[in-house]
């Protein structure tokens, strides 16, 4: 019978369970341990261990059984560590880690030559992220790009698929460790054809009723980028239709300055249009709206150490985007 002690941990004997391991704890229940905490779920920690999910399941009920104590709240989406699983893995990590280095085994580290998974929106990755890169591949960093939304790409995070996503928001929970990268802004712009016609029938509500006729480019059906522009800047609903929809911001920039119609635009993505004269803008707010960009990480990928390298590659440009 377990019984507590004044500090909050338990005694069962001789065996004191705090922060640190029980002392007759199977090896593999305190590895299979640290592969879910890295990896921030049962399913995504069972291919790194060769186990099946219920085995992994299995073993972290044994070792809660040792400690007495949960380890692991189970979420609808992944297993949020509890205090004491934070305590217990730092106190196991290092020494597994050297143990499996010197044992050749390679379940929750990974060796120099793999690639590095980073995810995150196709524009920003072009643009921004993979000219920022080019040295450390010039270097030997290999890297695997994926390229979607912010979601599913934590979702696929979570699962063990990316080591580093960056993201259009703060992922929430805690088992995803995440910093801020870059604040970008928004603009509204039009080409200078589409611009003339707009200044020549100045509207008493300003550019948010000027371009009611003309026609929207915008990202998806549901207005996201434009909708938040309209509420932050003029504070007003947007109630226009979209009359292209293009999933890829890029495919907007080109339309918009061939003269499609109007677009709100994040300023990196269009800087050299509006630069060059291929786009103007329509409203100059005293504070832009801006949307912050989360750089977050998998659990455990700082195993492989060009996972740091290109982390801090990517902090440090980012200060001038």
């Amino acid at each position: 019978m377990l019984g507590r002690m004044a500090d909050g941990t338990h005694q069962d004997g001789d065996i004191v369970i705090g922060g640190a391991p029980p002392q007759h704890a199977d090896l593999n229940l305190l590895r299979t341990f640290l592969a879910v905490y890295r990896s921030g779920s049962f399913t995504a920690a069972a291919p790194l261990l060769g186990l099946s999910q219920p085995t992994v399941t299995a073993q972290i009920r044994a070792l809660e059984q040792q400690t007495g104590r949960a380890l692991f709240t189970r979420l609808p989406r992944g297993a949020e560590p509890t205090h004491l699983a934070h305590d217990l893995a730092g106190h196991i990590a290092g020494p597994l880690d050297a143990l499996a280095s010197l044992g050749g085994r390679n379940t929750v580290l990974t060796d120099r030559t793999t690639p590095v998974h980073l995810a995150g929106p196709a524009e920003l990755l072009c643009a921004r992220a993979l000219p920022a890169l080019a040295p450390l591949v010039a270097e030997g960093v290999r890297l695997r790009i994926t390229m979607g939304l912010t979601d599913p790409l934590l979702e696929a995070l979570r699962a063990g698929h990316h080591d580093l996503v960056i993201a259009t928001r703060r992922p929430g929970g805690r088992t995803l460790a995440s910093l801020p990268l870059a604040d970008e802004d928004y603009v509204l712009v039009a080409s200078p054809g589409w611009a003339r016609r707009i200044g020549e029938r100045p509207a008493a509500d300003g550019p948010c009723a000027a371009v009611r006729d003309v026609p929207l480019i915008t990202y998806a059906e549901d207005l996201p980028i434009a909708r938040r522009y309209w509420r932050n800047v003029f504070g007003k609903r947007l109630t226009a239709q979209a009359a292209v929809t293009v999933p890829d911001l890029r495919g907007a920039v080109s339309a918009v300055t061939a003269g499609a119609g109007y677009s709100v635009l994040p300023r990196y993505l269009c800087q050299d249009e509006l630069t060059s004269g291929g786009l103007v803008l329509l409203h100059e707010p005293e504070e832009p709206p801006l949307n912050t960009l989360f750089l977050v990480q998998r659990p455990g990928a700082d195993a492989n150490p060009d996972v740091a390298r290109v982390r801090e590659r990517l902090q440090r440009a980012a200060r001038t985007w």
